[in-house]
């Protein structure tokens, strides 16, 4: 699942366009940096960790950058389980709405008209209680998420101008909304710097990497994601399977 951390973005390229103005927008590469490649060298694109020419343009996705630093991982897992206790009360409700649904429909004809309008009352009471229930609890996840990652983009950001500075880059593009809802149609994986930017946060935040079941493995520029605050077991009503920031 995605989510998708618009207000984070925009604080991203904000933070990015002020750092870039501040330093007169210069794209001379910092000293000892190699000159712009030839033509001829230039067939075969450079890893994006390795130092680029004048002006190159890369790609990072914020969101993943946030969500696989090691600081992310730990915030977002404690969050998960901050959150456990609030999706087991939500699946308890919708359990005892689908009790109260199977009792009617296996059951009510054999009901007196007055018993059988009595339940159907108390299916629709409960109903709409476990649907304000999963609005809240997805409305609190969403703002605890986006106080995490707000929080996490607020000291990466001068790391990533500061890669960009020593590396000599002219454009940084974020690929974290992916086409049509974000700019970049294609980009070689080549250019992307998230995993880059992810490494050095973590020796500059000095958290360490938290520590993994026997036999698991996390893919490099992915992050643990947030958990739901829907229940396990869907209401009538199905809530969106993710929560995703406030815009």
């Amino acid at each position: 699942m995605t989510i998708k951390f618009v207000r984070f973005l925009l604080a991203s390229v904000f933070l990015l366009s002020v750092a870039f103005a501040q330093t007169g927008g210069s794209t001379a590469p910092a000293a000892g940096l190699p000159a712009a490649p030839s033509a001829a060298s230039t067939s075969t694109p450079a890893p994006a960790d390795a130092a680029p020419g004048v002006g190159r343009i890369v790609t990072i996705n914020i969101q993943d950058a946030i969500l696989a630093s090691n600081e992310g991982q730990r915030d977002f897992e404690a969050l998960n389980k901050k959150l456990e206790p609030k999706q087991t009360e939500l699946k308890n409700m919708n359990d005892e709405v689908e009790s109260l649904k199977k009792q009617l429909n296996t059951g009510g004809d054999k009901l007196s008209e007055e018993a059988r309008g009595n339940l159907v009352k108390q299916i629709e009471q409960k109903q709409k209680a476990l649907e304000r229930a999963v609005q809240d609890a997805r409305d609190d996840a969403q703002n605890q998420q986006q106080e995490i990652g707000n929080r996490i983009l607020q000291k990466m950001g001068p790391v990533i101008v500061k890669y960009a500075a020593d590396k000599g880059l002219g454009l940084i593009v974020d690929t974290s909304n992916p086409w049509p809802n974000g700019p970049v149609l294609w980009a070689a994986p080549s250019v992307d710097i998230t995993k880059a930017i992810v490494d050095t946060y973590n020796v500059q935040s000095g958290v360490p990497a938290p520590a993994k079941p026997a036999g698991s493995a996390t893919k490099p520029g992915t992050g643990t994601k947030p958990a739901t605050s829907a229940p396990a077991s869907k209401p009538a009503t199905t809530p969106p399977a993710n929560p995703s920031p406030k815009q």
